[in-house]
């Protein structure tokens, strides 16, 4: 006995050792990984990246800026805090129903294809009984962010539920788990969230097919009109993208899109060009009180992003594992407190490892305790 007890603490204190130095690499990946499993870090404004000019002040809730060509994250803020985006689903809407219609194909409206619009909804002005092709509609959801010409679609993709399953399939297939889809055309709805980051990785799913990247950069188009052979015109919406209300056109901009409600805020996802390089910038519900903020505040982190591009150090990927959720989030609420925990500081790493070590100790003493009788009775045997 006095040889067990004698044994047992050195022991103890050898497979202590030997535990802590396998688990800790793995408590401390738990919490730098995991952490980066909720993407870039919560708000990178005060991180200087040499060589490139400091970053602007944006008083948007969220945004981030990515290089387009391979994903990488160049900064960002709450990139994965939930809230509503406003009219920016209807990219995910375009990523998950555009390829299933050509152009070409002609549909006439029924009074059940607009049914289902709700009240106040932007509006293109899609009339029952008028024969559309799927370009019209197309344009109509994307220039003028019509609501009409979205559920117009989605009922011809099988009905709005349908619609919405596989709008929020597509959002699972690609990464984006920070969004629950309620509704086709990013109408405030009660559950419906999305974050910077999931639009902006729904934007570079969208770039890969060329009609999405065609009508996110159109300007201006004819839409029918009963009794009309040119119909009317419209213009889009993305004030950055064509020039108005006191916004100058961005330079290289190719879209994408813009939205508001009164819940939401302004929202927008924008991607430019420039000597070979595509920056994407989101930004949702800028906080200046200026009308035209998320215009600016996007122009800023896009002359920011070009300028930085060379220099700055991946935040993470867009669409890779190793920085985003791997399981789809709870409500608004839960998201937040997620958050705060991926962001925890040393306080709170220390305590994670502490806990850690407690475990590995209470874990190996039945190993060491068998061990020690092993030995004990190995040595009484003749």
């Amino acid at each position: 006995m006095s040889k067990l007890l004698s044994f047992r603490p050195v022991r103890v204190r050898s497979l202590l050792v030997s535990t802590v130095c396998c688990a800790l690499p793995v408590v401390v990946c738990a919490s730098g990984p995991a952490a980066a499993a909720q993407g870039p870090a919560a708000d990178t404004r005060a991180r200087a990246v040499a060589g490139a000019p400091p970053l602007p002040e944006v008083s948007a809730l969220s945004w981030t800026v990515s290089d387009a060509a391979d994903g990488k994250v160049l900064a960002a803020k709450a990139p994965h805090r939930h809230l509503p985006p406003a009219s920016t689903l209807k990219t995910l809407f375009a990523v998950t129903v555009l390829p299933k219609f050509p152009a070409s194909t002609v549909h006439t409206v029924t009074g059940s294809d607009l049914a289902d619009v709700p009240a106040g909804s932007s509006l293109v002005g899609v009339q029952q009984g008028m024969r559309y092709t799927v370009g019209d509609l197309w344009r109509g959801a994307f220039l003028a962010s019509g609501n009409d010409a979205v559920h117009v679609l989605a009922h011809m993709n099988g009905g709005v539920p349908q619609t919405v399953r596989e709008m929020q399939r597509t959002a699972e297939r690609i990464g984006a788990h920070d969004t629950s889809v309620r509704s086709p055309d990013g109408f405030d709805t009660p559950g419906q969230y999305s974050s910077a980051y999931d639009l902006a990785l729904i934007a570079r799913e969208g770039f890969k097919n060329p009609d999405f990247r065609r009508y996110m950069g159109t300007k201006w188009a004819q839409f029918p009109a009963r009794g009309s052979k040119t119909g009317f015109g419209i213009q889009n919406t993305d004030r950055l993208l064509v020039g108005s209300h006191g916004v100058t056109p961005y330079r290289g901009l190719i879209g994408v899109k813009n939205g508001y409600t009164s819940h939401a805020g302004n929202t927008l996802v924008s991607a430019a060009e420039r000597n070979g390089r595509t920056i994407l910038v989101t930004v949702m519900n800028p906080q200046s009180g200026s009308g035209n903020a998320v215009y600016e505040e996007a122009r800023a982190l896009l002359d920011w992003g070009f300028a930085a591009a060379p220099h700055a150090p991946a935040k993470g990927l867009l669409g890779t594992p190793a920085v985003h959720r791997t399981a789809r989030p709870g409500p608004p609420a839960v998201a937040v407190a997620s958050q705060a925990r991926a962001t925890a500081g040393p306080s709170e790493l220390s305590r994670r490892i502490g806990l850690g070590v407690a475990i590995a100790a209470l874990a190996a003493v039945p190993f060491v305790l068998a061990r020690g009788r092993r030995k004990k009775k190995a040595g009484s045997t003749p």
